[in-house]
Formats: C-alpha cells, structure tokens, sequence
C-alpha cells in the first residue's frame, strides 16, 4: 500500500521519496508501541535519517502520525467507492468484500494501526470520519436501498451491511492470531473466509423473487 499524505505540494522526487520513508518507518514504530509510545528519535533511526532531517519533512510526531492515519483513510475507503451503482446488485457487493478482505491480508499493520486509532475514539482522525466517511457511506446506502427498492437485493438496513462488512473482514487483520490459533496450522484463514462471507451474504441479500 503506498501511502499517500494529507497535503500534496510540488515535491522534488527525492523529497517525496523520504516522505515515504519517514511514513512507512512511523508505521512499523506506531504499529509496534502505539502513538504514545513511539518516538521521533526511533523512527528517525528505523527510517534511516537523522533527526533533524526528518523534522524538516515533519514538524512534529502528532503530523506524522496524522499524515499517515489520513493516507490510511484514503486507502481504506476505495473498496467502497468502487462499488458501481450501474453494476450487478450482488456482484457488486460481493466485489466490495473480497476487496475489503484483501486489504485485511495485504496490510494487517495498517488495519491494526487504524482499528486502535478507532477504539481510542477516533481523535486525529475525527473530521474526517465524521464527513467523508459519513458522507460515502450515505451515498452507498442511497445506492443499496435504490437496489433494494427495484426487488434486485432482499431488503436490510443497508448503513449496518456496510458496517457488517468492515467488522467481518477486518477481524481477520485484527484478530489473525486468534482466528488462526482457531482453525489451527493447516487451514489458511482468508480462503475460508471469503467462501463463507460470499455464501453468507448472498444468502442474506439475494432476492426471494428474483426476475
């Protein structure tokens, strides 16, 4: 995942290049001792810069830590903002899913890293939440209902699908040593998982009548 920061100024190649150091170091120290914990001097060192050279591309931890949340934001919507209102009903939904499960896979750290970002009640990341996720989640419920209304989706409340959808791919990141402790060594936890959330979804939302 690359991760983009808030603010996109004209940047030399080189300087973008160290942005992207210095976000990816701060996202092994945050992920590991959490914003509290980290410190500018240890991801100055993982990112292989010196302090002060770093404070130039960053003011203090808070940006950085701001900065990378808000990238993470970015990446953890697309999923949703790729589903097509002039696409098929379930193959639309199904898409959304196996995109937020791939995500789960591919970035546990992040996902980990914005889950506790969450659970701390969302403090550098609340306008955001509170406008552009709102504001997406909205419009793709005004999309669901539509689909729902024209007897292509069985009808259900169509903001808590979406919920549904984050709390039952992103456990899989957040919990992976529990789910795999479960199913134990020799079952992969994502194959299972995206047979059983398609089977389970398109039984929750395939319509009884459908023509």
């Amino acid at each position: 995942m690359q991760i983009k920061t808030a603010r996109a100024p004209r940047r030399s190649r080189i300087q973008q290049k160290n942005r992207e150091t210095i976000l990816s170091a701060a996202l092994e120290v945050f992920s590991a001792h959490g914003f509290r914990g980290a410190t500018l001097d240890e991801i100055a060192q993982v990112a292989g810069l010196s302090k002060p050279n770093l404070l130039y591309y960053f003011s203090s931890k808070e940006e950085i830590y701001r900065d990378l949340l808000t990238g993470l934001m970015a990446a953890w919507l697309e999923p949703l903002r790729a589903m097509r209102e002039e696409g098929d009903p379930l193959a639309e939904i199904m898409g959304y899913m196996r995109r937020k499960l791939d995500l789960s896979r591919d970035f546990p750290r992040e996902s980990r890293l914005f889950a506790t970002e969450i659970i701390q009640g969302a403090p550098r990341i609340n306008e955001v939440i509170r406008h552009e996720l709102h504001d997406l989640v909205q419009d793709k419920a005004t999309v669901l209902r539509r689909w729902m209304d024209q007897g292509r989706l069985r009808r259900s409340d169509p903001v808590h699908l979406i919920i549904s959808v984050w709390a039952l791919t992103q456990h899989y990141a957040d919990f992976e040593a529990q789910t795999r402790s479960v199913l134990g060594a020799d079952q992969d936890p994502w194959t299972g998982g995206a047979a059983f959330l398609e089977t389970l979804y398109l039984r929750l939302l395939a319509p009884l009548n459908p023509g």
